[in-house]
């Protein structure tokens, strides 16, 4: 840092402009230092308001109160991913088991599908055998009315 000392000895025209040159200086850097401050302030505000859009746009604390279960779960969840836990073989074995389980429905829907077309075939088959008679009648032998 460049000190300016002033020399009252001497009145010459040269001492007389290096202070003034000084005093430009410190002016200037004070200036430049208000206006980083100011800029700082600005970028500051800015932050606190996108922050608080966020805050009301996810709105955090009325989801935590309607489903604070659900909330905890989520809370786990991305802790779990941002500590490294998403490339491991204990989540490998976590969407295994979740695949099985989400194909434990399909494969059971089809197996119902087919036991119930099955059944549709026996009944079919019984009324063809059932209609061999001169009646016409759709119901099969031996059945009242």
């Amino acid at each position: 840092m460049t000190t300016f000392q002033s020399n009252p000895g001497n009145g010459g025209p040269s001492s007389n402009g290096t202070q003034a040159q000084g005093n430009e200086g410190q002016d200037g850097f004070g200036h430049r230092v208000d206006r980083i401050g100011s800029d700082a302030q600005q970028l500051w505000d800015d932050a606190r308001g996108a922050v608080t859009d966020l805050q009301d746009t996810l709105d955090l604390k009325g989801r935590v109160e309607r489903n604070p279960y659900l909330m905890v779960a989520a809370a786990v969840g991305v802790g779990y991913v941002l500590g490294g836990g998403l490339f491991t073989r204990t989540t490998g074995r976590l969407l295994r088991l979740g695949m099985r389980l989400a194909a434990l429905p399909m494969v059971k829907d089809e197996l119902i599908g087919m036991a119930e077309a099955a059944l549709r075939g026996v009944e079919t088959g019984a009324r063809m055998a059932g209609t061999g008679n001169a009646g016409g009648s759709d119901r099969p032998q031996g059945s009242q009315v």
